[in-house]
């Protein structure tokens, strides 16, 4: 069965004036147009839906019988057509975002406050990971954008890079200082316990092979755990760390020492499927935090250790 959204509001306009010149009128078409869509939902009903008796329009039982149905699939239509329009103006959505913990703890709540008050109706869907298992999800659909800060292999992603951030050696501020320069080099190093990230961070890929870029594998103190347990263990004795300037610089139990030149970094980046566009939402999304950085770097806000690319 075949019956167009026209054809069925064309009836229920009919059936509501009792007369053909005036449903033509509040529908804005011609008489003989209407017409022809009456006759043509009969057709394809195989039933007569109106006759004509002394000069008004009556139902036949057919017509009786389509009414409730014409009304429910005629307001289920222009339900979908309101919802489709709110999301196309961004006024409705779902983003599904994925972001590495230190960016949750610096800038996905005031991105994301951002972006509510231009679009409140946007439902909002944050996954916390590393790097890698964000890339898988994104790129398994899982994830409409995730934002990265290592290396998501050939993933079929687009990567933009957005922000360069320099790492320290995060040690406990009650213990006396690993050095009393101005910077440590990685070498100095050698015979610290580490505290390294568990698998899967980013920042646990990037202290093994900065250290073995400098000509040695970390010696482990304590091994696992995500960035403020990473932060918390160090605080408390447990070894140094690798850590995000702007993360040690939050945290008074911490000593940030920064590496001598040319010291290291991290590329945090904005990922998204290569072959599938965005959605309304996530290109709102996207667009917001062009703006947010933007505003950042022009009114000198960004964090310590941070810097566009």
């Amino acid at each position: 069965m075949n019956m167009r959204p026209q054809q069925l509001q064309a009836f229920l306009t009919v059936a509501q004036t009792r007369h053909f010149t005036q449903a033509a009128e509040e529908l804005g078409v011609t008489q003989p147009s209407l017409s022809k869509q009456i006759q043509a939902l009969e057709t394809e009903l195989g039933a007569t839906l109106l006759t004509r008796s002394r000069g008004r329009i009556e139902l036949t039982d057919a017509g009786h019988t389509l009414l409730p149905h014409a009304r429910r699939i005629t307001a289920a239509h222009a339900a979908a057509r309101a919802d489709i329009d709110d999301v196309l103006a961004v006024r409705a959505g779902h983003l599904r975002l994925g972001a590495t913990p230190s960016l949750c703890s610096w800038l996905i709540a005031p991105l994301l406050t951002r972006y509510r008050d231009h679009h409140p109706g946007v439902t909002v869907t944050l996954t916390e990971d590393g790097s890698g298992p964000l890339a898988e999800r994104l790129a398994a659909g899982d994830l409409d954008l995730a934002f990265t800060a290592g290396d998501t292999g050939d993933t079929g992603l687009t990567v933009q890079p957005l922000l360069a951030e320099a790492l320290v050696v995060a040690s406990a501020a009650h213990l006396p200082p690993l050095t009393h320069q101005a910077h440590i080099g990685l070498t100095q190093l050698r015979e610290q316990p580490f505290v390294l990230p568990a698998h899967g961070y980013d920042l646990r890929d990037l202290t093994i092979t900065t250290c073995e870029t400098a000509g040695f594998t970390p010696r482990t103190g304590v091994d696992g755990g995500a960035t403020d347990a990473v932060a918390s263990l160090v605080e408390a004795g447990l070894g140094i760390a690798l850590l995000p300037a702007m993360i040690a610089a939050g945290r008074p139990g911490l000593r940030a020492t920064p590496l001598a030149p040319p010291g290291a970094h991290r590329t945090i980046a904005l990922a998204a499927r290569r072959e599938a566009p965005l959605t309304k939402a996530a290109g709102a999304f996207a667009a917001c935090l062009e703006e947010h950085l933007t505003d950042l770097h022009a009114w000198g806000r960004l964090p310590e250790g941070m810097r566009a690319v």
